[in-house]
């Protein structure tokens, strides 16, 4: 056969992998993608909705820009000359080839003696499930069982992959690695061998998750970067799952590391859930390009800083003198975050009592109703992803209700009386708010500044 001629001069895989280490890592990424992607537990769905009455033309579109995507990672890793022996291959075959001898090329193909044997079925395996998804949505419906059949076969395809199954070890070592001196000078000082294990493993999982964001869209243009950004925040959602199995199931003598992981895993359940079920939860139903860019960039937001948080956590207790800046350039410690976060809804809360203060003069009723507008605008940007779970439900709801009005609402006393009495009540949950930040223990001793927040105030007046 013409690929089986040429077996032993064919070294381009090995060279591929120390030449494209990026290309190669995404490739891992978005077959693990792909498998998790399928299992309807992962996606997320309305509280109590039934996969069953859901049609999942959405989803399947969004596995078919993946497919497209894999299928540019393989040609742009596959030297040109190769590609075009593989379509010879394929002509050659349909054209010149009797049975026999089809199905002497295909039975050798499959026993993938070589990378380049399980590289080009790989290849062959993408290149059908295009025309396959294709065709299928050539409907408008996809029914779940439909979905959750070409689901199947694409887990089928990934996992009998001998050499680029991303499944064949919990740990890749090729791709998972601890990318931080600091942290692996740490992790190497630590004396009991069992220990060391854990806490690598534990490192391992997190900066396994940061090299998945690298391949999110924060702010996608295209239909093929807004797919794989999505089901690469699935495929976290998968592996968060694994790695709080993981850690609740350790055991650790030493108490105060205990009581770290502990909180590591209730925070990653927390965090899991502001993803998942708050700003992913009707990520198939939601119009609106910019509003979809924004829910991936604040998951984004919300995972990158619970990964970060967590690697710093551990670093520190294993060793008190480490900065969170010494490990990660950009990070933003737990103290600036609350800070923020208290100075955002004081701002808040200056702009709202403004606007209620204005009540007898329509004109600046107007003009206020417009400055907390976009001030609210900034906020679900930038600070939503800093709220609590357990708030974040009550701001999302008084935000979507104040969107409903506009500068004419204001000026109708009906409409008015119904908006005052929307941000009366918000008001006194904003104090709430207030007084709870005030009672974390990075802020004591750190009194709102007063002064700040009119000054933040009149940026938007």
């Amino acid at each position: 056969m013409i690929f089986k001629a040429k077996k032993a001069g064919l070294t381009w895989i090995a060279h591929a992998k120390e030449t494209r280490k990026g290309l190669f890592s995404e490739l891992d990424t978005l077959l693990k993608g792909m498998d998790k992607f399928f299992y309807s537990e992962n996606l997320p769905f309305p509280q109590g909705r039934d996969p069953i009455s859901v049609n999942f033309y959405t989803q399947l579109c969004i596995a078919g820009d993946v497919i497209f995507r894999v299928l540019g990672i393989l040609e742009t890793i596959m030297p040109e000359d190769r590609k075009n022996l593989y379509w010879f291959q394929k002509f050659a075959e349909s054209r010149f080839l009797g049975e026999y001898k089809r199905n002497r090329y295909r039975e050798d193909l499959l026993k993938q003696d070589t990378p380049e044997d399980s590289f080009y079925l790989l290849y062959d395996s993408f290149v059908h499930l295009k025309g396959l998804v294709s065709d299928l949505l050539k409907s408008d419906y996809i029914p779940y069982m439909s979905f959750l059949n070409f689901g199947r076969f694409i887990t089928k395809e990934i996992r009998s992959n001998v050499y680029f199954n991303p499944f064949k070890k919990e740990l890749n070592l090729t791709v998972d690695r601890i990318a931080n001196a600091a942290i692996t000078e740490i992790t190497k000082k630590i004396d009991e061998k069992e220990l060391r294990k854990q806490v690598s493993i534990i490192f391992l999982y997190f900066f396994r998750f940061l090299r998945y964001l690298n391949y999110v869209d924060i702010s996608p243009q295209r239909a093929i970067s807004f797919s794989t950004s999505i089901l690469i925040l699935i495929l976290i959602r998968s592996e968060i799952t694994s790695f709080r199995n993981y850690l609740d199931a350790l055991k650790i003598k030493d108490e105060g590391l205990q009581f770290i992981i502990k909180g590591i895993s209730y925070q990653s359940f927390i965090e899991s859930k502001r993803v998942y079920m708050q700003e992913l939860k009707d990520i198939f139903e939601k119009k609106g390009q910019e509003l979809l860019k924004g829910k991936i960039e604040n998951s984004f937001g919300i995972l990158k800083n619970l990964f970060e948080q967590g690697i710093v956590q551990l670093a520190q207790y294993l060793h008190p003198d480490v900065r969170g800046e010494d490990i990660f350039e950009s990070f933003t410690a737990k103290l600036t975050q609350s800070l923020k976060l208290r100075e955002d809804v004081a701002t808040l809360h200056f702009l709202i009592t403004r606007f209620l203060n204005s009540a007898s003069d329509i004109e600046e009723r107007k003009r206020l109703f417009y400055s907390l507008h976009n001030f609210m605008q900034y906020f679900e940007s930038f600070t939503f992803r800093l709220l609590r779970y357990d708030d974040y439900e009550e701001f999302a709801k008084f935000f979507e209700e104040i969107s409903l009005f506009n500068e004419l609402s204001v000026l109708e006393e009906q409409k008015i009386e119904n908006l005052f009495k929307k941000m009366e009540y918000f008001k006194i949950f904003l104090e709430t708010t207030i007084r709870h930040l005030n009672n974390r223990t990075e802020l004591s001793n750190k009194p709102l500044d007063d002064e700040r927040i009119r000054a933040l105030a009149s940026q938007y007046l």
